[in-house]
């Protein structure tokens, strides 16, 4: 993997460490995570976030674990960093880090005390909701080492305050049990039980929204470290209370193992693949009903349409095949009126996008492409038959097929279908009602998947093969515009925001029109002009912007509160999955695009340590917004990296 780690420079300048962040999974939806710094600056950092019933509905448990040592003087030095209401960053270990590094996906901090440096590292233990700090001696000594523990138990979207019920804790054998929910251990626990109050989170007041919260000081341990290799080792777990888990230094050689594993499973090309390997295995979690991937930390839970987006890379690209497999079948199993569920953040299951159905098509059969698994072609095939009538006959959201042209329209008031999906005061800003280009690039190249699908198993089609060659005509005839690329929407309502006649076609220059080039059995061949008029207003180092400079709309930062922020996601805000359709398209019309990695190579150092953002601002420097790690950018790098070496 590529080496990531920083000396003083970054770990001792707040503002250079705090938006560096490093993020450890337990395989299941839960995680730990934080900032170079170890300053907390969203409510979703902690040590002990422990996933809920379905991935998004996580909890914050062990928000952090600050160090303090104690000299042979009596003098005593906090190691660890809070920033508070009143501005103050109190205390200020931060500016004692003389290096940080990411160790197999490990982190590490050193802190530097004169002669005594003490060192952090931390895992979780994969496959359950617990993790281990280990603290080691270094060099210098012999010093006593204490350990405060700032605890809460909330959602993880929400925050907790004083004027409510303290936690409660119960003692136990060297530690506590926090709300019933999880348990603390180590040497020396001693209780406290008091409030710190007026938390502050930065990225939180950046985002507009709540950037305050109170922490319950629960107790400390306290350990000796009289040579270097002493160590003092803490736990925190959630689950079987009961069942202590193994020791911190060996969840954290276990989690150094699986690292190695996993890239190694992966079979990668070079450093960088490796690095976007590791990365990929965070965002794929056991469900409880089996392989699952969370879109996004830390906030997303699981959604459908950026499952399938992803599916190749993550999974056929990391060499998880089999686990895939499961994934397909059960997904499959979710098929209602010929939509894919959509399993909301809310906890609920949806069916509501025209693409996430569509895109599971094209995920099955990219996973029969790699495997040769006929079996699973031919078990799927009823279904992807299903979907197919379903979508002719017309399902939700007046989602079906015009007869005139064979091309899928879509829309309804109030709805955004399509992957540009954002809201405001429940207002789509992009509804793109009508027939969406990349909608019909994926519908032409689903109905070939699914033709082709039922010959190498011998079997009838059913109406996809028909559907497809009028589908396949009508797309060639109707999205090309006089301008040498494609509509984005043709045939939009009287509503939509162009307004006007009823038939209206919106050119608006957006990077949905690569997908008509860039799938499988894409409807048109991509040709160097127009790929060279998207490279020259959409194409940035961190992806491609979903809307061109000077557009009406165009929205040049993905800044402030929710409102502003869901009001530009789509309306030029740069997407980094979107490198893969253009790297893929431009493979096939011979266009050399081996150096537009390069920003993203480079970013993987920058914001979510070791993986790719969900966003960036449209305008240089192209700052990184959204969630750090992302899973259908990692996924989309790691494909196009590999298609075009």
């Amino acid at each position: 993997m590529i080496e990531i780690g920083f000396g003083p420079q970054v770990c001792g300048d707040l503002a250079a460490g705090a938006t560096r962040e490093w993020l450890v999974t337990d395989g299941l939806g839960g995680y730990a995570t934080g900032t170079v710094s170890g300053l907390r600056t969203r409510r979703y950092h902690g040590l002990l976030v422990v996933a809920g019933p379905t991935p998004a509905t996580r909890r914050v448990a062990l928000a952090s674990l600050d160090p303090a040592v104690i000299l042979p003087s009596g003098a005593q030095v906090r190691l660890g960093t809070h920033e508070w209401a009143s501005g103050a960053v109190d205390p200020t270990g931060f500016e004692l880090l003389e290096r940080f590094d990411l160790v197999d996906g490990v982190p590490r901090w050193r802190w530097r005390i004169g002669d005594v440096v003490i060192e952090r590292e931390l895992a979780m233990a994969y496959g359950s909701p617990c993790v281990g700090v280990v603290h080691r001696l270094i060099s210098g000594g012999p010093v006593e080492l204490t350990l405060a523990a700032a605890c809460t138990w909330r959602d993880a979207h929400a925050e907790r305050y004083a004027d409510a019920p303290p936690p409660r804790m119960e003692a136990v054998e060297d530690g506590a049990v926090i709300e019933a929910a999880y348990r603390i251990a180590g040497p020396g626990w001693e209780p406290a039980g008091q409030w710190w109050h007026g938390a502050h989170h930065r990225e939180e007041a950046e985002r507009g929204l709540q950037a305050t919260e109170d922490l319950w000081y629960a107790g400390g341990f306290t350990g000796r470290l009289e040579r270097p290799g002493d160590v003092v080792e803490v736990s925190a777990w959630a689950g079987e209370l009961a069942e202590r888990p193994a020791p911190a230094v060996e969840l954290v050689s276990a989690a150094r193992e699986r690292s190695r594993a996993v890239v190694a499973a992966a079979k990668p090309v070079d450093a960088v693949d490796a690095t976007l390997a590791h990365a990929a295995d965070a965002f794929i979690v056991d469900s409880g009903a089996g392989p699952d991937v969370v879109a996004g930390y830390p906030w997303f839970g699981v959604w459908s349409r950026d499952t399938m987006i992803a599916y190749e890379g993550l999974l056929l690209g990391t060499g998880r095949a089999e686990a895939g497999r499961e994934l397909l079948r059960r997904y499959a199993a979710t098929l209602s009126e010929g939509m894919l569920a959509n399993t909301a953040d809310t906890g609920t299951v949806e069916y509501n996008t025209v693409d996430a159905t569509l895109w599971f098509l094209h995920a099955v059969d990219r996973h029969v492409a790699a495997t040769g698994d006929t079996d699973l072609a031919a078990e799927l095939l009823p279904a992807l038959r299903d979907v197919v009538a379903a979508h002719l006959a017309g399902t939700r959201y007046g989602i079906r097929v015009d007869p005139a042209d064979g091309l899928l329209t879509q829309g309804a008031p109030g709805t955004a279908l399509t992957w540009m999906d954002a809201r405001v005061y429940g207002v789509p800003i992009t509804p793109r009602e009508g027939k969406p280009v990349e909608i019909n690039a994926l519908w032409v190249n689903g109905l070939a998947a699914v033709t082709e699908l039922a010959q190498l198993v011998g079997a009838d089609p059913g109406p996809a093969a028909t559907a497809h060659g009028r589908a396949y005509e009508g797309f060639r005839n109707r999205f090309p515009a006089p301008g040498g690329w494609l509509y984005d929407v043709v045939d939009a309502p009287a509503h939509y925001p162009l307004g006007g006649d009823p038939n209206v076609d919106d050119d608006a220059f957006r990077p949905n029109q690569l997908l008509a080039w860039s799938l499988p059995y894409a409807p048109l061949e991509p040709e160097p002009g127009p790929l060279r008029a998207v490279a020259a207003a959409l194409l940035t180092p961190l992806g491609l912007r979903s809307l061109a400079p000077g557009s009406p709309g165009y929205c040049d930062r993905h800044r402030g509160g929710p409102a502003q922020r869901d009001g530009a996601y789509h309306q030029g805000t740069v997407w980094p999955w979107l490198i893969g359709p253009y790297a893929t398209a431009c493979a096939r019309a011979s266009v050399d695009v081996h150096a537009i990695f390069t920003g993203l190579e480079s970013h993987l150092t920058e914001f979510g340590l070791g993986s790719v953002s969900e966003t960036a601002d449209a305008r240089p420097p192209h700052l990184a917004t959204g969630c750090p790690f992302q899973a259908w950018s990692v996924a989309e790098l790691l494909r196009a990296r590999r298609l075009v070496r």
